[in-house]
C-alpha cells in the first residue's frame, strides 16, 4: 500500500483508493501495473516535465479539460491531472470510447 504525500487531491475515486489503499477493484486488471507507475510517478512529480518518460506520452488537453495534462494509460485511456503549487492535483481517469 502506498502513501500519497505529494499528490493534493482526486478527482476519481478509484484512483484515490488504488494509490492509497491497494483496493485494485475497480482498475481493469490488464491496466494495474501502468496504472501504478503513473501514479507513483506522479506522486513524485513537481512539475508536467516530471512525467515526460518513454511511454507515458504526456500532453496538454484542449477544450473542457483546458489546463490538464494526460498521461496515456492504454489505448484510449488516460489519466489525467494538473499542478497547483508544485503538487499534483485534480487526478482523474478518462476512458475515451
Amino acid at each position: 500500500m502506498l502513501r500519497s504525500p505529494l499528490i493534493q487531491n482526486f478527482r476519481s475515486r478509484k484512483l484515490r483508493r488504488f494509490l492509497k489503499r491497494g483496493d485494485a477493484r475497480r482498475i481493469h486488471r490488464e491496466r494495474r501495473a501502468r496504472m501504478r507507475d503513473i501514479l507513483v510517478r506522479l506522486n513524485a512529480s513537481a512539475a508536467p516535465e516530471d512525467m515526460d518518460l518513454p511511454g507515458f506520452r504526456p500532453h496538454r488537453l484542449k477544450g473542457e479539460h483546458a489546463g490538464y495534462w494526460a498521461v496515456t494509460v492504454g489505448a484510449n485511456c488516460r489519466v489525467i491531472f494538473r499542478f497547483k503549487d508544485g503538487h499534483a492535483a485534480d487526478v482523474d481517469y478518462l476512458d475515451c470510447h
